[in-house]
């Protein structure tokens, strides 16, 4: 990386700083105003920014990006708007009896931490840079964005519009490879949101602890799918089918693998395939299945594939029009089902991130739930079923960023839950009120009164008898 590129960034950093400085306090209609422009820009190049994520990827269908990136970010930008009043007011605290007799206050102000450098990913490009974006201004926030460089078409986009919309001293955005992201998680902000995966997510923790910088990480992990016997499996086949075939399973929330009861295997499996078939029945010219975003990721999981079959698991390919994927560089996949896992595979310890989909079975829902526990945190866990009983064992047994009940992924399109996940798949959220906390500093404040509240206390020597 060019030292012109760091160099601008820090100096970039130096200046949003001191605007912000001089801005306190900042009337609430600023913070407002950015808002309203972010979604303004979201909703004025709608259409440019579909067709540039579809060239980005290869293919991606532009309606999904509608829904996935614009609308749905749209969406909570108006939320945050709707909620910002309620979020920035003071909340009183109580003080200790007889303090508040005698007219001690305390308060807690949710006040703007500065500058908020956000480090987005190539999946969802749009929505996860002006979904935490949305909050970092309604925080009263500064923000310093550096976007994937494998959307880099996307990304250049989002850099000239955010020059358009923005004052630099408000938003700017710098592109580049993996040295520039390198050089923007080691400055010194006063907040980073890092989304991607587990082990990029521990660089970044590492470079940000040089300047002590807390962090927002939104990571991924093994997301499972826990079907009881009483889930309705048709129903569990389509919602399963339409969360990992999205995208093309390029989503950290995407289901990671199936835990069914061994005698409804073969059945929970036809519900997928049978699904996927009705909404894909065909792939390789469908605008609506989009393609791995890289070579390196189709060839990651082409191996990962080879390496389940070379370990015994059985393949199963939902191709329902026999296409040839072999003469085709679109870099499309099917869904792969992968039936007889064991755990030297590299499926069962890599986040898959693709349309390959293990299967595991149990006797007993209390092997799934022990598996779970025994392996990392995941972001989401999902349960099909209708017995409550086992609802609640699953959800008060196990530990996971979110949870989605008889559906997958939804959790996070909820603007009034909290996101996150939880050690390896995360920490911190965004979204609802724990979002504008997130990105906030928490101020006490506590007003004495006017009587000496030390000597009553005992507090100012001579202590003498007060202390006995």
């Amino acid at each position: 990386m060019a030292g012109d590129q760091r160099t601008a960034m820090e100096d970039m950093l130096r200046k949003q700083r001191a605007v912000a400085t001089r801005s306190r306090p900042e009337d609430l209609s600023a913070r407002k105003d950015r808002l309203g422009r972010a979604i303004k820009l979201l909703k004025d190049h709608a259409d440019d920014f579909g067709k540039v994520m579809s060239a980005d990827f290869g293919n991606r269908s532009p309606k999904q990006s509608m829904i996935t990136d614009i609308t749905s970010t749209v969406n909570f930008g108006k939320y945050c708007l709707k909620h910002i009043d309620k979020w920035t007011r003071p909340e009183k605290r109580s003080v200790q009896f007889p303090l508040g007799l005698l007219g001690a206050k305390a308060e807690v102000r949710y006040e703007p931490k500065g500058v908020v450098g956000i480090l987005s990913p190539w999946n969802f490009p749009v929505n996860l840079t002006f979904g935490p974006l949305m909050q970092v201004f309604a925080a009263g926030n500064r923000a310093m964005i550096k976007p994937s460089e494998f959307t880099p078409k996307t990304s250049l986009m989002m850099k000239e519009l955010v020059e358009e919309y923005f004052s630099p001293d408000e938003c700017s955005v710098f592109t580049g490879g993996a040295d520039v992201a390198a050089a923007f998680s080691e400055l010194p902000f006063d907040h980073l949101v890092f989304t991607g995966s587990t082990a990029t997510g521990r660089k970044v923790m590492e470079s940000a602890a040089k300047n002590l910088v807390p962090l927002t990480l939104e990571l991924g992990g093994k997301s499972p799918v826990l079907l009881g016997e009483s889930a309705d499996f048709s129903t569990a086949g389509e919602r399963i089918a339409l969360g990992k075939m999205m995208n093309a399973g390029q989503i950290c929330l995407a289901p990671d693998y199936l835990y069914v009861p061994e005698s409804r295997q073969d059945e929970a499996i036809h519900g997928i395939w049978q699904a996927t078939a009705t909404m894909y029945p065909s792939l390789l010219e469908n605008e609506d299945y989009a393609s791995l975003v890289s070579d390196r990721h189709f060839d990651r999981l082409q191996e990962m594939v080879a390496d389940a079959r070379d370990k015994g698991a059985e393949i199963i390919e939902v191709n329902p029009a026999n296409e040839d994927f072999s003469s085709s560089n679109a870099r499309k996949m099917p869904l792969t089902i992968l039936k007889g896992v064991t755990e030297d595979m590299k499926a069962m310890k890599e986040e898959i991130f693709g349309p390959v989909l293990p299967v595991k079975t149990y006797a007993h829902i209390d092997e799934a739930i022990d598996y779970v526990n025994e392996h990392d945190r995941p972001l989401g866990l999902y349960y099909f079923g209708k017995d409550s009983t086992e609802r609640e064992q699953v959800l008060t047994r196990t530990i996971s960023g979110g949870v989605t009940v008889n559906d997958v992924v939804f959790h996070v399109s909820m603007d009034d839950l909290p996101f996150g996940g939880i050690g390896p798949s995360g920490m911190g959220s965004y979204h609802g009120v724990e979002g504008f906390r997130e990105f906030s500093h928490a101020r006490s404040i506590y007003t004495q009164p006017k009587i000496d509240v030390a000597k009553l206390g005992g507090l100012k020597p001579p202590y003498g008898s007060a202390t006995d």
